[in-house]
């Protein structure tokens, strides 16, 4: 499966923004997807990530309640809503893909993830 994130952009702190992780292939719906950010000098972590379906959701402690991952399988395409975004969200932020169920795998593992996306640069000012 090839992966296209897109969606980053600058934004001041407390904006929105909406991540798109579309997807090649027509068993997309049989994959779990994780979105990371990597920020300059620091290691990738965990944001999010949707397991196939029926779709359970994951989320990193420091966007919980901020961000919304979901799915539309008809479109390929995962989605991270991005909202009260703080300058600490500054990343490169990466989609990845793995078939399966986060059931099978730790969906918070980058290591966990054959698949990935270009990255889409967030920046936010504070």
């Amino acid at each position: 499966v090839q992966l296209q994130a897109s969606g980053g952009g600058l934004v001041q702190a407390g904006g929105s923004l909406r991540l798109s992780c579309a997807a090649s292939g027509r068993t997309f719906s049989l994959y779990a997807v994780g979105w990371f950010r990597q920020a300059p000098g620091k290691e990738r972590e965990f944001v999010a990530a949707i397991s196939r379906n029926p779709g359970n959701t994951y989320y990193a402690d420091s966007v919980k309640g901020r961000f919304t991952i979901s799915r539309i399988n008809n479109k390929n395409t995962v989605y991270l809503q991005m909202n009260s975004l703080k300058p600490e969200d500054t990343a490169l932020y990466y989609c990845a893909a793995v078939f399966g169920s986060c059931s099978d795998y730790a969906c918070y593992d980058h290591s966990t993830y054959p698949y990935w996306g270009q990255g889409t640069q967030v920046t936010v000012s504070s």
